[in-house]
């Protein structure tokens, strides 16, 4: 180590993203990105901005954008926050609402940005365990703590916990808050978010990413009682006045306004999944049920490093976890376009039936 490091960063533990391999005719099933490209209005809202105006500095409080997600969720401007997407919303909410002296709750087989955040800000944490179906138990968040905060549906699972489990948390937590971290929810998820209006602790966050097919663009937001979202405003800026750029802002903006596309393509996504899920069955897969554009999958008895090593070999990344040993056996794979799906599995039924293989 550098004797130049700071005791903080002699202590990280990063977070190791998703691969992103430079390889030519690549099946990327990996990353959890959308398999179509954003809306034609995206494209001619960030055409627009090229111009003399990006000598300007954007604006800070990003209002044009924060207005369109107010008014598609029927809140009001004050009750949103954006951010350089959704990990950097989550950044400032785990040092503005989660260091507390208690420790905060997550499960102990979910994003693993989550623990991350913790080891950056010194903040302790307890992880819950899924339980033997691999879901989220509500039960186990009734204790105290510092805040709770889980993925839904659950990454990498793909399980979806009930609204009405949630609202049931909520109501049993009124002394921290719970954050319900919906990067997926578009995909077959009930939004958290009419809940905020009857339930200060609540905050909801999104990305862009995903379900509006920006994730190059960085954009990510979060939705609660205008107590919480001033918090992160302050820690925003404390940290930088100008997180998303003058394209950023724009793009957002025209891919929150088009719902008509929006909704369109998560109906691609979700028929596609279908098919996805009934190939891998096919092939002997068990796979949990999954509300994500992602399915997380095992042979049961073969290895999950070893199906990956395979594909890969055949140009096709899906994203494997090793720990914990829980899940080693997994394979998360991204919903891709029913192309890329079906070339994974004529890939699989390859491997699978090769001699000596279950």
């Amino acid at each position: 180590m550098s004797r130049y490091w700071s005791k903080v960063v002699q202590g990280l533990t990063p977070y190791v993203p998703g691969e992103q391999p430079k390889l030519a005719n690549l099946v990327k099933l990996n990353t959890n990105e959308c398999p179509y490209g954003p809306s034609r209005r995206v494209l001619e809202a960030l055409r627009a901005e090229i111009g003399d105006t990006l000598r300007l500095y954007p604006d800070p409080a990003s209002d044009r954008l924060r207005a369109a997600i107010a008014k598609h969720h029927g809140l009001v401007p004050e009750q949103v926050f954006v951010g350089n997407g959704s990990d950097e919303v989550l950044a400032h909410v785990f040092l503005g609402l989660l260091k507390h002296d208690r420790p905060v709750l997550f499960p102990d087989i979910t994003y693993s940005f989550y623990p991350v955040y913790c080891g950056l800000y010194d903040i302790g944490f307890e992880p819950v365990p899924l339980n033997a179906r691999f879901e989220i138990a509500v039960d186990d968040y009734l204790k105290p703590n510092g805040g709770v905060i889980f993925p839904n549906p659950n990454a990498p699972t793909g399980c979806l916990v009930p609204l009405a489990e949630i609202e049931r948390l909520l109501r049993a937590n009124q002394h921290s808050v719970v954050v319900i971290d919906e990067a997926y929810v578009d995909f077959g998820g009930e939004s958290a978010v009419p809940l905020v209006a009857r339930h200060p602790n609540l905050l909801v966050t999104h990305t862009l990413s995903k379900s509006r097919a920006l994730a190059g663009l960085r954009v990510g937001y979060a939705v609660g009682h205008a107590d919480l979202i001033e918090a992160l405003t302050r820690v925003k800026d404390s940290f930088n006045s100008y997180p998303l750029d003058r394209f950023a802002q724009a793009g957002g903006t025209a891919a929150i306004e088009d719902d008509a596309y929006f909704r369109a393509m998560c109906g691609k996504v979700v028929a596609t999944r279908s098919r996805l899920v009934a190939d891998l069955q096919a092939v002997g897969f068990e796979v949990l049920p999954s509300a994500a554009n992602f399915v997380f999958a095992r042979v049961p008895g073969r290895d999950g490093a070893e199906l990956a090593a395979k594909l890969r070999e055949r140009s096709i990344i899906v994203r494997h976890f090793r720990k914990p040993q829980r899940i080693a056996e997994f394979l998360r794979i991204t919903v891709g376009t029913d192309e890329q799906c079906a070339a994974l599995a004529d890939a699989l039924r390859e491997i699978l039936r090769q001699p000596g293989q279950r």
